[in-house]
């Protein structure tokens, strides 16, 4: 009776976490987020005060603070409300959802931070140079398409190659 019991349990017991495996598995594979958007993603800050927790709760600590509005973050996770970003820099945390934009911003990276990135008057290196960028300079993201970035700032208006940028994919399509 008692083996008869314990084989019954067993049974259910591989059903149930069979059943669940499934659905890890299905969850896992699937797009879906709480936001119903795709993850990872680039989005820009909202405002000029915006703290980082540890977690994604307003009991966890505030790690630091970012104080630039418009920096772009890269979502690497949600959590309900919350997204777990990280800067150009590497820096992850977790930020609460209405403190992000999907206004698309980027940083201008350099392989040397003395190195100017020429900002060019079309998609063309053999174009007018209309502007150059220092590392770090966070730019306005208009139009993305085959390698090239139209990008925009205070006082520049052009053309980046695509590779030069932190907060667009390579060969993302940005409209």
């Amino acid at each position: 009776m008692a083996l008869g019991r314990f084989c019954r349990v067993a049974v259910l017991a591989s059903l149930v976490l069979g059943a669940s495996g499934g659905t890890e598995l299905a969850a896992k594979d699937s797009p879906l987020t709480a936001s119903g958007l795709p993850v990872p993603r680039y989005v820009s800050l909202k405002s000029d005060h915006v703290n980082v927790r540890a977690g994604p709760t307003k009991d966890n600590d505030v790690a630091w603070v970012y104080t630039r509005s418009g920096l772009p973050v890269e979502i690497t996770a949600e959590f309900e409300n919350w997204r777990r970003v990280r800067d150009s820099e590497g820096a992850e945390g977790w930020v609460y959802h209405s403190l992000l934009s999907g206004h698309r911003t980027a940083v201008v990276t350099m392989k040397s931070k003395d190195e100017l990135a020429p900002i060019y008057d079309r998609a063309d290196q053999t174009s007018a140079v209309a502007a150059r960028l220092q590392a770090g300079v966070v730019a306005q993201v208009k139009h993305c398409a085959a390698g090239w970035c139209h990008i925009s700032g205070n006082g520049y208006d052009g053309w980046i190659e695509q590779q030069r940028l932190w907060g667009v994919y390579a060969d993302e399509k940005v409209d």
